[in-house]
């Protein structure tokens, strides 16, 4: 299969593109820069420049593939508003090109939708699948674009969903919450929780993930959504527990009104509680999680090693 992957230089395109690369697969991606181009060119793909505001290079790219993993998204926690309208309109022109045409299209969204604000499930109960967005909900970062995916099912395209955590771990993790979490750490010299720190972040290692999306192109049945959790939940007191430990800070607990204060845009995501099941996931696709998990690959001490 020849594979369309925008996103594809980043801390879990890298490892998707590796994934599929080593399963026989062919791979575009999709390159902004120079650099992007020449790692992707260096990693055995083949290289689309376009940008994911170019909406043209998208549709380009889809039409010549036989299938299509999105992973690229503006990152811009000062408008993200814009973030989402750019990834509705990436989705929106790459299903238009695939519809009718029964190719795989695989689109990254975020289990965080189902646990923050008025998206929040009731207390103690795990996210499971079958947890879909309420339209009503459409503000949402990635809400609009995991509607419109699903919707796709039903105009001939193989569409699915993939749910990753907020922490996507593992060696080369650069921009990830979890590495931003131990940067306010050294600048603090505290890594804290918030209020008890017993609401639970899910988690998984970035290889565990691409293998995820290799699965959900090669298989994935129309209009599905995948968790991508291997880690059902870690309370975020014990997170804040092994950074603390491993830079030699106290670790200390933190009232709701400080967070914003203490974590900047990550303020909110602190005290969320998204516990996450990927158990009909991993029946339906046979994906079996085999990586370290967070706190494990934590103490591994990679992430402090600079």
């Amino acid at each position: 299969m020849r594979v369309f992957v925008t996103g594809a230089t980043g801390h879990v395109g890298t490892a998707v593109t590796a994934e599929l690369l080593a399963a026989g697969h062919e791979v575009v991606g999709l390159a902004r820069t120079d650099a992007s181009a020449a790692a992707l060119a260096g990693a055995g793909a083949d290289v689309h420049r376009g940008a994911l505001d170019d909406l043209d290079s998208l549709r380009a790219g889809a039409a010549s593939a036989d299938g299509v993993i999105h992973l690229a998204y503006m990152h811009d926690f000062s408008d993200m508003a814009a973030a989402s309208t750019a990834d509705l309109r990436a989705v929106e022109a790459i299903g238009a090109t695939l519809a009718g045409s029964g190719k795989p299209f695989v689109v990254t969204s975020g289990t965080l939708m189902l646990a923050i604000g008025r998206l929040g499930l009731p207390a103690d109960r795990v996210a499971t699948e079958d947890d879909a967005p309420d339209p009503a909900w459409i503000a949402a970062p990635r809400v609009a674009s995991e509607i419109a995916t699903i919707a796709l099912a039903e105009r001939g395209v193989r569409s699915s969903i993939v749910r990753l955590p907020p922490s996507v771990h593992g060696h080369g993790d650069v921009h990830g919450f979890v590495r931003r979490l131990i940067a306010i750490a050294r600048e603090t010299s505290v890594s804290a929780f918030v209020g008890d720190g017993a609401n639970r972040w899910p988690a998984v290692d970035r290889l565990d993930a691409s293998r995820l999306f290799r699965l959900a192109v090669e298989a994935a049945p129309a209009g599905s959504r995948l968790h991508g959790t291997a880690d059902e939940g870690v309370a975020f007191a014990d997170i804040a527990g092994v950074i603390g430990r491993q830079l030699g800070v106290p670790v200390v607990g933190i009232t709701s009104d400080e967070a914003a204060d203490h974590f900047g845009f990550l303020g909110a995501l602190a005290s969320a509680d998204n516990p996450t099941s990927s158990a009909r996931t991993q029946q339906l696709l046979g994906w079996r999680p085999a990586r370290p998990g967070l706190l494990a690959d934590l103490e591994l001490g990679h992430y402090f090693a600079d």
